[in-house]
């Protein structure tokens, strides 16, 4: 489902809005509520927001357990790491506990698929299903038509089985470890997050042009049972037909 807005403000108003709501729904239907987030500049102004009352107190905080979709492999004090800005924008300013974070972990001297193999195996014992459910996965979208480190030509859009794993990305030379398109196809709610002209020609790409996830891995992201929904400005949808326009 398309949610196009004339500006940025509008839609992380939005935004925040659709996730109280996720959040109060679930918390309702089964007690908790599992939310990955999504690293990059884009959730800056909306982790802001979410801190902020009214959704600070709006949240089950308590209830609410916070992941990621994607991590670069790089120390926790790096500032590329999604964690680090997701604390200082957000989850410093909340009252959830702080074990129900589970950050992708760092090692020095662990190799990046060691770290991916921890975390599905931290997934499995939170789950506790061979058919795990995000209540709720955030995505943005790169120019390249990458969504999580789904980046295009890499081995990890192969996957069938796992639920997290390393890729290496060649342009930046280093590691990421991220949730699988497997993995994120079953979560309830899928809300892609994107703004600007910039975006408008990938955006029109891989939801009206030609099937090729290899070169558009986010059209790998089809959930079979959840909800799919593209939070985006007029800018960023500019390209797109009016019929899905008004999708």
């Amino acid at each position: 489902m398309m949610h196009i807005f004339s500006e940025a403000n509008q839609l992380n108003e939005a935004l925040a809005q659709f996730i109280v709501s996720a959040a109060k729904t679930a918390v309702a239907e089964k007690g908790r509520f599992t939310f990955a987030l999504t690293g990059g500049s884009s959730p800056k102004k909306l982790y802001e927001l979410l801190a902020k009352d009214p959704y600070r107190n709006e949240l089950p905080w308590k209830n609410t357990y916070i992941f990621w979709g994607d991590e670069r492999f790089v120390p926790q004090d790096d500032d590329r790491y999604n964690a680090k800005m997701a604390y200082e924008t957000l989850l410093n300013h909340v009252p959830i506990p702080k074990e129900q974070i589970y950050p992708m972990p760092y090692s020095a001297v662990m190799p990046p698929e060691e770290i991916a193999h921890q975390y599905e195996s931290l997934l499995k014992k939170h789950f506790g299903t061979a058919a795990p459910e995000f209540d709720f996965i955030l995505l943005g979208m790169g120019d390249d038509g990458h969504t999580a480190s789904l980046f295009p030509y890499t081995p990890v859009l192969q996957e069938k089985d796992s639920w997290v794993s390393e890729v290496y990305h060649t342009g930046q030379q280093m590691y990421r470890i991220t949730l699988t398109a497997p993995l994120i196809n079953k979560a309830k709610n899928i809300a892609f997050l994107l703004f600007g002209a910039n975006k408008a020609q990938v955006l029109y790409d891989v939801l009206e042009g030609e099937y090729q996830p290899e070169h558009l891995p986010t059209q790998l992201i089809k959930p079979k049972k959840g909800s799919i929904h593209w939070f985006t400005d007029e800018a960023a949808a500019s390209k797109l037909t009016q019929s899905r326009q008004e999708n």
